[in-house]
């Protein structure tokens, strides 16, 4: 995106009116119509071209400036069709179930807190969907914790941090390939980087709702029972469908490109298939397609395991498309420029690079409510400040992550938010104080990068 040139000067002003407004204008639209957020930043991109045109800058211009920022984003968008196509295959090779019925098996009285955010966490790292994670076995611990007479934001607290843990950290997950993709880092170098800060996030989380959970000793566990009896009633759980899992791992040790390894995780898992189900070769590829649909006949469980498939990206990818279009005509028009161009003076120290990413992050969480414009606003508008003083991009893909992905569920009038309270019956003032890694996040990269700590230099 930093390579599009500005091709007029508008006045810092100038800027500042226009920003504001495609703020206000998406915030309005998502908070109080409920619109998904393509309409607004559809609109938002007619006002850029209204601009432009008021400044006599022909419209072929502007519309080379829509193009440019849209191709910015054709890796990513690659990159999401096989990540539909991967989460497809994992469920119908029982990958997957497999690894939702070993988490199940962790859930014990003791330390319960501690173990349903270590178990939110496996299943969000193996399906790469936070919410999914939390309409699913989200609402079968919440509704354990009602049974025990535990504290339900705490509850909630644990599955939220579990969920986004593992959205943050799946290669499955939309927003990891995006905020990878969007500043042009390696997926999995891009996973290993966050390590940094998600590692000593989980485990200060860990130890936080260990030492809240109550020492319980009965209660009622047959819904995970149930769980787990109707997985193993699938005919999926097997030792071998954890090939699929290994296969990803040993590529991207050794350092496969991201698109490459996904494709043959994804054949390997098909294959594995074909031990457990006698499909067709168009059912093959009706499920890479559209997507596993599972017919257990127990509602939770069928949720939990239908999804993925090339279809399911299509929203992402939509958003991905007409966001990059924008920042496009944002940078064409030298909006981003001008904006940027009179702060750069507080922007000289890696510190204060990293905290106004941050900060900026959760600001457009907090405005607009939306994650992924969240990652997408903030990579394309400071991947020049963090080259300008000698960080890697892979330092900026992190905090996009750190401040933006796992602080929308703590938004109330967020996208991430409102579902999660419908979903869980817990308001989310009622849930915030307790969503330990979500909160610990954001302050641990910041702490870093005041400290110039972690942090990878372009070499």
């Amino acid at each position: 995106m930093i390579k599009i040139k500005a091709i007029h000067t508008p006045s810092f002003w100038e800027s500042v009116v226009l920003i504001v407004g495609i703020v206000l204008m998406i915030g309005v639209c998502i908070i109080y119509f409920d619109a998904v957020p393509h309409l607004p930043i559809l609109f938002s991109i007619l006002l850029l071209i209204g601009y432009g045109l008021l400044k006599r800058i022909p419209y072929r211009r502007l519309e080379k400036g829509l193009v440019e920022g849209a191709g910015a984003g054709m890796s990513a968008v690659f990159l999401f069709f096989f990540i539909g196509m991967l989460i497809s295959s994992w469920m119908m090779s029982g990958t997957i179930p497999s690894l939702i019925y070993a988490g199940f098996h962790l859930i014990t009285p003791t330390f319960f807190f501690a173990i349903v955010f270590i178990v939110s966490s496996i299943v969000g790292i193996s399906i790469g969907s936070s919410l999914t994670t939390v309409a699913t076995v989200g609402v079968a611990f919440i509704g354990m914790a009602d049974v025990l007479g535990l504290s339900l934001p705490l509850a909630a607290g644990a599955i939220v941090s579990g969920a986004f843990f593992g959205d943050k950290m799946s290669p499955l997950s939309d927003t990891t390939n995006l905020a990878s993709s969007i500043v042009g880092v390696d997926l999995f170098e891009h996973i290993r980087n966050m390590g940094w800060t998600t590692v000593p996030a989980f485990i200060l989380t860990t130890i936080f709702f260990g030492i809240l959970s109550p020492n319980v000793n009965t209660g009622d566990f047959d819904e995970i029972a149930d769980f787990q009896e109707t997985l193993l009633g699938t005919g999926m759980i097997h030792w071998y469908t954890v090939i699929p899992l290994l296969t990803l791992f040993v590529l991207t040790i050794k350092k496969m490109p991201a698109l490459l390894t996904l494709a043959i995780s994804s054949t390997v898992a098909v294959l594995l298939s074909f031990l457990h189900h006698n499909y067709g070769f168009a059912d093959v590829l009706g499920i890479l397609f559209k997507g596993f649909v599972s017919s257990t006949g127990v509602q939770d469980v069928d949720k939990l395991l239908t999804g993925g498939g090339m279809e399911s990206m299509l929203f992402t990818v939509s958003l991905v498309i007409l966001a990059l279009s924008m920042g496009g005509l944002l940078f064409t028009l030298g909006i981003i420029q001008s904006f940027l161009g009179r702060i750069e003076a507080l922007l000289k120290k890696v510190s204060s690079v990293i905290i106004s990413s941050a900060v900026t992050a959760i600001g457009i969480n907090v405005l607009i409510g939306e994650q992924y414009l969240s990652i997408l606003l903030t990579g394309q508008a400071f991947q020049s400040s963090y080259e300008k003083v000698g960080l890697a991009n892979k330092n900026l893909s992190r905090v996009m992550e750190d401040a933006g992905t796992v602080v929308n569920p703590l938004v109330p009038w967020s996208v991430c938010g409102i579902f999660i309270s419908q979903v869980l019956g817990v308001s989310t003032l009622e849930y915030l104080p307790f969503v330990f890694f979500c909160l610990l996040s954001p302050i641990l990269t910041i702490i870093f990068g005041y400290m110039g700590k972690t942090l990878t230099r372009i070499s």
